[in-house]
């Protein structure tokens, strides 16, 4: 009934790298406090002293650097493996230098593509010794956790995304998603929370979904229903224009048996235009159907039956018929049953047919239909019979009505209400003169 919750990772090949969860209602909001905490100790960290490459060092960077750029006003396009040529040539010896090297390597690598794991061992080379320039090492260090969720290694990815809020004192709403998206990877639900809620705290008043599709998908698969729905209750009016919620938050409501609610709430995404299918609106006709109001299921199941997005096969039109007749809208009823008779060639069909065509006193239309019936070995002969007998009567064609209600004596459970009827029936052909 609920639709899978899918959390897809995408990463942009530059100089860092983003993960990106797409899925796709009150939640307290998380206090700003570790923010304040963490930019205060920013504050009070001694700042690292700025380094420079070595001169020797520096031209083959710099002729490095010049290779990857490119230059667009002459046509030279941009040749990463020619910066790697040059960059894996140096024979650097102070630490700093093979620091920034490694770092610059490893950035060549992840903007390259699919070479994760060459990136990774060298931004691990380029961290060790603790002593690049502030920025570059924060950037190593995030870039590092995020190669590490690209290769599935979550559990290192969380420690360098820890280790990358703590050296750089910031608080990065995306980060925290991706903090959340690895302990659902570790299948550590329940330590996704928190870091969803710092993440909507961080991203303060431009909302994201993305912390909130990942509290729903902890919440779902940990089965606590009512707080998934206190998610989507608060996501609902954050994103009304998003179809999704409006689909979903239903289903949590069937989920937990609050019918009413699941009613009101799809009814106003149908309103909307946001039912798009087949399940949704035989949900909608059913909940309608169960809420006391079949002629309204069964309209919305005619105008998308019509419209072939909801299929018209026997069951579809079975409940189409059902609804129809809760309706009392019997000779609509009647037709839809003819139609699901010619599509099944039951006999129980036929006889449901007839009998509401004689209900609706359409005589000469339900004959053929009971008689159908008979054909195929319906259940309860004397009964259909009986219904013959009767259509007959009330088309003054009393001859055809004795011979039916003679057959429907012939059924031990008809026998007796058929004996009064065709009494009945002799009477009445005797008043008119008519021969039986």
């Amino acid at each position: 009934m609920l639709k899978q919750f899918t959390l897809k990772r995408s990463f942009f090949r530059k100089a860092s790298t983003s993960l990106v969860v797409v899925a796709s209602l009150l939640v307290a909001q998380v206090p700003f406090t570790d923010s304040v905490m963490a930019a205060g100790a920013k504050e009070e960290k001694k700042k690292r002293p700025t380094q420079l490459v070595g001169p020797s060092v520096g031209k083959k960077v710099q002729k490095a650097f010049e290779l990857y750029a490119g230059d667009e006003k002459k046509g030279v396009k941009s040749d990463i493996d020619g910066a790697l040529v040059v960059l894996l040539d140096i024979d650097a010896s102070k630490d700093y230098d093979k620091a920034y090297v490694a770092r610059f390597i490893a950035v060549m690598y992840a903007t390259k593509g699919d070479h994760e794991k060459e990136s990774i061992k060298y931004l691990k080379q380029a961290i060790a010794p603790d002593i690049l320039n502030e920025g570059d090492h924060g950037e190593a260090l995030k870039l590092l956790a995020d190669l590490q969720m690209q290769t599935k290694d979550y559990k290192n990815a969380l420690t360098n995304y820890y280790a990358w809020m703590d050296f750089t004192g910031k608080s990065d709403g995306n980060t925290w998603v991706k903090i959340a998206q690895a302990n659902y990877e570790l299948k550590q639900l329940d330590k996704m929370i928190v870091p969803a809620d710092k993440a909507i705290a961080a991203f303060g008043d431009k909302p994201n979904q993305n912390p909130y599709v990942l509290k729903l998908t902890s919440y779902y698969e940990r089965k606590k229903y009512k707080e998934a729905i206190d998610v989507l209750e608060t996501v609902i009016l954050i994103f009304p224009e998003n179809k999704s919620w409006w689909t979903q938050l239903p289903m949590f409501y069937l989920l937990v048996e609050d019918y009413p609610k699941a009613l009101q709430t799809l009814d106003l995404a149908y309103k909307q235009g946001f039912l798009e299918k087949e399940g949704q609106i035989k949900t909608l006709a059913n909940l309608y159907s169960s809420n006391e109001s079949p002629y309204r299921a069964a309209r919305l199941l005619e105008k998308h039956i019509a419209s072939g997005l909801v299929k018209r096969d026997d069951k579809n039109i079975a409940t189409l018929a059902n609804a129809w007749h809760a309706a009392q809208h019997v000779g609509t009823a009647a037709k839809y049953y003819g139609e699901l008779a010619k599509m099944t060639n039951e006999a129980k069909h036929y006889r449901k047919q007839g009998m509401l065509l004689k209900q609706d006193e359409q005589f000469a239309k339900a004959i053929p239909a009971l008689n159908k019936a008979l054909e195929l070995g319906v259940k309860n002969k004397g009964r259909i019979y009986m219904s013959i007998a009767e259509s007959y009567f009330y088309l003054e064609k009393y001859k055809q009505a004795y011979a039916a209600i003679n057959k429907a004596m012939d059924d031990p459970k008809s026998r007796k209400a058929a004996k009064g009827w065709k009494g009945f029936i002799v009477d009445t052909a005797r008043r008119k003169n008519v021969a039986i």
